[in-house]
């Protein structure tokens, strides 16, 4: 006893030491964590800090050059008509009116003349200016304004090119603060004659930058060519300062001489500054054609204020996820005896899953192909277990010549389902084996679950009856996927919407029908495939799976290259349903067709033929001689078995014996044996040799046997070729 005592002592030590262990690994690993996850918060605001300050910077530039285009358009738009005006001064004032009236952003126009163009007038500078709705005019041409001094008049004509203006506030003009865009006109002789000019106003450049709110604190402020402030949220300082002359009474002024130069030189760019001890970032570009440049002003706190105070708290939850992990570590040495006793039932208890398993999978058919001995049907079978044990079935056998069918899928997963599949899949075997009819089959196994199901679970089923010798397939379903037919197309079988097996005991199941062709194929699935999901909980879908189908293979390859694509869909996403899948490839080794004795019925003829190209394999030589003896014979039958304007039966059957291929064409006409005619001399001329006998001559020519019989009241012709 004191040795188990010890043993156990030993193992508590040993498990606390690695609780301490892990605690101080997850408090490194929580402070790690912290400190990644507020590098990477940090980084993550100032970029969106950065793209949010340079889309309002680009916003703001593209609404003022969208102003700064329509005065300049304005003004170039008009030079030409001020340059043929220019010989009669009083037309001038209506090209500045012109300008005002159709350009909302222009507040007034003026033509100057260059002093002493014209020798009568010495200066003459008529101006037009909106106030409120209504225009007005008057004269620049005066001592007190003394246009030709004003820069927006000196630089164009000194420069030769248009020019804008410093912001200014146009005292004896439009009173108000503007900037001008100015442009050179010269007469037709190339003499400098006049400048035009378009004013606007800054007014509402001033409620632009007021809108931008990027953060709760950050300001605009513009710059003009000299670094004088055009606008700036200390009213004080516009047209009164520049820029380099508030950086001249800053101490610490590195940065900001940096900044300024920057500007000044109409670069894009951020800068962090230190202001009043707090750290701001300005993001600036500049203005184009203007010589102006723009900036934003963001405070640090704005950007980060929010992360750091939410830092305080993070660190209260760590200290309490510290104290969590303490106590878990104290549960966790209690526990360790515990989850050993649970292991061993466990083990136990997969142990006898896995025997459950294996007992369900043996209930099925698993051996493909299932019929080896027969050339007619080409089948491939699986089902895959979302768990150990499933609630998915299906099955299949032949008798009479039949092939008896299923496919089901149980509500619900694990062991209560796998019971119901067995029970389900038992009642199939019982029921089909005496009676031929899917309708009365589902009826029955409805009757049987519905009068056991105490736990109101259910099974959509899909049964079906193949009658391998025409093709023949009846078929009912029980709530169940419509299966997928490959024909011509692939398309979903027509269903009826019957419910469920055991829900509603005494339900008559509705019985269907169809008719399988050579090489067409049924694909039959339950929803695991279609509701297969991948991580990003996206279905495999009905597409996917009809995409799949296109390719004709072996039954086998089919099934296999379904569950690749599935697989590779899907993905590590775990598997949330059972998938089981059937393929039923009909390949018949005969085909049969019925005619009338009309001569317009061996139209029908290559098509039948086509369906035993395919049946045999042809070649597209070999099938048109084919082709051509059957018609020899089938006209033969049309034309003199039957009684004139009598209607006859011909049947045509062909047959795939390992490499004979035979026709048999047959009819309740006259007696007639064609093969008793002498051979046709085809070398005699045709004017000498009788009538008849040249259809069964092409006949003994292609095929290698041709045989009669008089069978009862029908002839039969039997030809047959070596394939």
């Amino acid at each position: 006893m004191s040795s188990i005592h010890n043993k156990s002592r030993k193992l508590f030590s040993k498990s606390t030491w690695a609780g301490i262990l892990l605690v101080a690994v997850a408090a490194l690993t929580l402070e790690a964590t912290s400190l990644i996850q507020y590098y990477y918060s940090i980084k993550a605001l100032q970029e969106e800090a950065s793209r949010r300050a340079e889309t309002q910077l680009e916003s703001t530039r593209n609404r003022i050059m969208d102003v700064i285009d329509q005065a300049e358009s304005a003004v170039r738009n008009s030079v030409w008509i001020a340059q043929w005006c220019l010989n009669v001064p009083d037309s001038l004032p209506r090209v500045c009116t012109r300008i005002v009236e159709d350009n909302p952003v222009v507040l007034g126009s003026t033509i100057a003349l260059v002093p002493g163009y014209i020798p009568d007038l010495s200066l003459y500078a008529p101006y037009v200016y909106k106030q409120g709705d209504s225009l007005h005019f008057l004269s620049l041409a005066t001592p007190e304004y003394d246009y030709p001094t004003q820069e927006w008049f000196t630089k164009p004509v000194g420069l030769d090119n248009v020019f804008w203006s410093e912001p200014y506030i146009d005292t004896g003009g439009g009173e108000v603060l503007m900037t001008t865009f100015s442009s050179p006109i010269k007469d037709l002789n190339g003499n400098m004659a006049a400048v035009l000019t378009a004013d606007i106003s800054l007014d509402w450049l001033t409620d632009l930058l007021e809108s931008i709110q990027v953060y709760p604190h950050a300001h605009s402020l513009i710059i003009s060519r000299s670094g004088r402030f055009m606008l700036n949220k200390t009213r004080e300082l516009v047209l009164q300062k520049t820029l380099m002359e508030v950086v001249d009474q800053i101490q610490d002024k590195a940065d900001y001489k940096e900044l300024s130069r920057a500007m000044l030189a109409g670069e894009s760019g951020k800068q962090k500054l230190k202001y009043q001890g707090k750290t701001h970032h300005v993001f600036f570009a500049p203005v184009e054609r203007t010589g102006w440049s723009m900036c934003i002003v963001i405070p640090e706190d704005d950007i980060y204020g929010e992360i750091r105070r939410s830092g305080v708290w993070v660190k209260l939850l760590q200290l309490l996820g510290l104290v969590m992990l303490t106590l878990i570590l104290r549960s966790f040495v209690k526990s360790q005896f515990k989850y050993k006793n649970l292991d061993k039932k466990r083990e136990l208890m997969e142990g006898e899953l896995r025997i459950a398993s294996n007992i369900q999978m043996s209930m099925i058919p698993k051996v493909f192909p299932p019929f080896p001995e027969r050339h007619d049907l080409d089948m491939a079978a699986t089902i895959v277990p979302a768990k150990e044990v499933g609630g998915d079935l299906y099955d299949f056998f032949i008798r009479d010549e039949k092939l008896f069918f299923c496919i089901g899928d149980v509500s619900g997963k694990g062991v209560p389902a796998s019971l119901v599949m067995a029970v389900t899949r038992t009642s199939f075997r019982n029921v089909a084996a005496r009676e031929d009819n899917p309708g009365e089959i589902v009826t029955s196994m409805n009757d049987s679950l519905s009068a056991m199901n105490e736990n109101n679970m259910f099974v959509t089923f899909f049964c079906g009856v193949l009658d391998l010798t025409d093709g023949h397939l009846r078929y009912c379903n029980a709530g169940h996927n419509p299966p997928m037919t490959l024909t011509d197309a692939i398309q979903p079988l027509t269903v009826q919407p019957n419910l469920p097996l055991g829900i509603v005991p005494g339900m008559k199941y509705i019985e269907q029908e169809t008719i399988f062709q050579y090489d067409d194929a049924l694909f039959l699935y339950t929803d695991g495939l279609t509701e297969a999901e991948n991580n990003q909980q996206e279905q495999f879908g009905e597409d996917r799976m009809v995409e799949s189908l296109h390719t004709r293979e072996s039954a086998d390859n089919h099934l296999e290259s379904i569950k690749q694509k599935v697989a590779g869909f899907v993905g590590s996403a775990p598997q949330s349903d059972d998938l089981t899948m059937l393929f039923i490839h009909y390949l018949p080794q005969t085909q049969h067709l019925v005619l009338h004795n009309d001569v317009s019925q061996i139209s029908r003829l290559p098509a039948f033929m086509d369906k035993v190209a395919r049946m045999a394999n042809l070649e597209p030589s070999l099938k048109f001689r084919l082709n051509l003896a059957l018609e020899e014979a089938v006209s033969n039958v049309i034309q003199y078995a039957y009684p004139k304007d009598t209607d006859g039966q011909v049947d045509i059957d062909a047959s795939l014996d390992g490499k004979d291929l035979s026709f048999t064409v047959s009819d309740r006409g006259k007696p007639f044996d064609p093969t008793s005619l002498a051979e046709v001399d085809i070398n005699v001329d045709i004017k000498e040799r009788k009538v008849g006998g040249l259809g069964i001559h092409i006949v003994r020519k292609i095929m290698d046997t041709v045989r009669y019989e008089r069978e009862g009241d029908r002839n039969k012709l039997t030809m047959t070729k070596n394939i």
